[in-house]
């Protein structure tokens, strides 16, 4: 899956990630109006509009992006309806030929692990059939538990092809109150990495491992650090736009090869009708302010990439 994703990127000229991360305050008035009029004010009427607001933007910016990450507990708020929702948004984005970056953030004891990772990377056995529940092609990862926590996941991704983003140094504010503190003289980020890279180099693609890390846009120089660290880890990286970073402080999250990293965005994508440079777009044009987004992302990010 890492190499698609890689083939992706070239293809489209946009290390680009969109998150589709839907709160109700972003839908806009007529979608949550037409969603209400068939449910009403109910779960299952915020799960269908929702599903409308994704599928708008999915059909608007498809082409212009190798992956979308859905994140799950933005659909988990609206309990079984919202669940159902992330399903059909994994299949609609599966046909438009996106990756999909389950953003799940599990991570547990063996046993748990190796469910959430069957459940959402891997197959289930059900009698005499076999399903793919979720269906993701990467997953985000705790590793707070150790190797006890990321190793089922490792060997459903090896079975099943598939990737990991495994949370290294996080873009929120807080972060370093663990993150940060230094174990032997080396922050916890570090040896967490180090760790990374060595689980990823038992599953390498060809330049890259399936094994990724998340590492944030908002730390520019401890991502520097870390490239250096992981030099065949691929980086999903959040805090780009609304969080604060610029493209200039992504040039050292690539590889020398000028890939190796892929920039996650999400409000200021999917809520970018909301936003005053694409406000002209209106509530109704909410898809196709969005696509303007991305384009204007990517030409954004093009400095840093090629720099990378």
């Amino acid at each position: 899956m890492i190499e698609k994703l890689i083939e992706k990127i070239k293809k489209t000229q946009a290390p680009v990630v969109v998150g589709l991360d839907p709160m109700i305050d972003y839908i806009p008035g007529f979608l949550l109006k037409e969603a209400f009029a068939r449910h009403g004010e109910t779960l299952e009427g915020a799960a269908q509009a929702v599903w409308e607001f994704n599928k708008g933007i999915i059909d608007a910016v498809w082409d212009l992006i190798p992956a979308v990450k859905p994140q799950i507990a933005m659909y988990e708020q609206f309990g079984i309806p919202g669940l159902e929702v992330y399903k059909r948004t994994i299949d609609y984005c599966h046909e438009k030929g996106l990756i999909v970056i389950g953003d799940i953030k599990r991570g547990d004891i063996g046993s748990t692990s190796a469910a959430y990772a069957a459940g959402h990377l891997g197959r289930v056995q059900v009698g005499s059939q076999s399903y793919a529940p979720f269906d993701e092609d990467f997953a985000t990862v705790n590793p707070y538990l150790g190797s006890d926590g990321v190793k089922p996941f490792v060997d459903v991704c090896k079975e099943y092809k598939k990737g990991l983003f495994i949370l290294v140094k996080t873009s929120n504010p807080s972060s370093g109150e663990f993150q940060d503190r230094l174990i032997d003289g080396k922050p916890l980020y570090e040896w967490v990495g180090e760790k990374v890279n060595q689980w990823g180099l038992e599953h390498m693609g060809r330049d890259y491992s399936y094994i990724g890390a998340v590492i944030g846009a908002t730390y520019p120089e401890m991502g520097k650090a870390l490239r250096k660290l992981m030099p065949r880890t691929f980086f999903l990286v959040p805090g780009y736009g609304a969080q604060g970073a610029s493209a200039a402080d992504l040039a050292d999250f690539f590889g020398d090869d000028g890939l190796g990293a892929i920039v996650n965005s999400s409000r200021g994508i999917i809520a970018a009708y909301k936003k005053e440079p694409y406000a002209s777009f209106g509530e109704e044009g909410y898809a196709q302010a969005s696509r303007k987004a991305v384009e204007d992302m990517a030409a954004d990010l093009l400095q840093a990439w090629k720099r990378g």
